[in-house]
């Protein structure tokens, strides 16, 4: 109450208690209320460490609060969000264990190998069929990219918007199996695309041709878009030994 009184949200006065003011800007940024989120930074840190093989395995929950000077709560929030996305299970009693991934760029570079083998054929089947709706939330997020949020967005919302869209393309085949192939190499090479992020001049390319594709399996033309999802990943696969020295930090 002192706090919001001290910013002029509330006023007190004597033997009745606070009122509020009447303030007309009250968000939190111009009140100075904003708190630092200091779950991704430990996020980011564990990832590291796991990439470097600098956790044991399992990890005790005493071992990473002391690690990484936390609380229990900030604790349960970031392994949570790292057990979601499926690269750390809990073990029996209070351990952690933190799965196998990719800590290598030629790993990385394999995993799309396999991407440029599987992904071209699922827009080749002869159920596919993109849903119009999810072609357009597709679409809204690369313009939203295009339009500044390159450079702003979080290592982790790039990496999603890259899945969901991939995803989202081969998951409209009608084959499941190609799906599910995707779903696992995405899980494993998340924590060496994060550390890619620093480098973001390769994006506004990458939208491009994102929107490329998905104008010509809009138009039903998928073959051609099979073609131009071959040439994306292999701009991609280029682009990785321009950026080797990051993914070698």
């Amino acid at each position: 109450m002192q706090l919001l009184a001290a910013k002029g949200v509330l006023t007190h006065e004597r033997n009745r208690g606070y009122f509020v003011s009447d303030v007309k800007d009250a968000s939190p940024e111009t009140l100075g209320l904003t708190t630092r989120d200091d779950t991704a930074d430990i996020y980011f840190r564990i990832a590291e460490d796991h990439l470097h093989g600098r956790l044991p395995d399992p990890a005790s929950e005493v071992y990473l609060k002391e690690t990484y000077g936390i609380m229990k709560a900030q604790l349960n929030a970031v392994l949570g969000r790292i057990a979601q996305e499926g690269w750390a299970e809990r073990r029996p009693g209070y351990g952690w264990s933190f799965s196998p991934m990719l800590t290598t760029p030629e790993s990385l570079e394999q995993t799309y190998r396999v991407r440029l083998a599987l992904e071209p054929a699922a827009l080749l089947e002869p159920t596919y069929c993109l849903d119009r709706d999810v072609a357009v939330r597709c679409r809204e997020a690369e313009l939203r990219l295009l339009g500044g949020a390159i450079e702003t967005d979080s290592a982790a919302a790039l990496h999603e918007r890259g899945v969901r869209f991939h995803e989202a393309i081969i998951g409209a085949s009608g084959n499941p199996f190609f799906l599910e192939a995707v779903r696992r190499i995405n899980r494993v090479r998340r924590l060496l695309s994060y550390r890619s992020m620093v480098d973001r001049k390769r994006y506004r390319q990458q939208c491009e041709e994102h929107l490329q594709i998905l104008d010509l399996l809009e138009r039903e033309r998928n073959e051609e878009a099979s073609q131009a999802l071959r040439l994306h990943l292999e701009h991609t696969i280029g682009n990785l030994q321009e950026i080797r020295p990051i993914l070698e930090h």
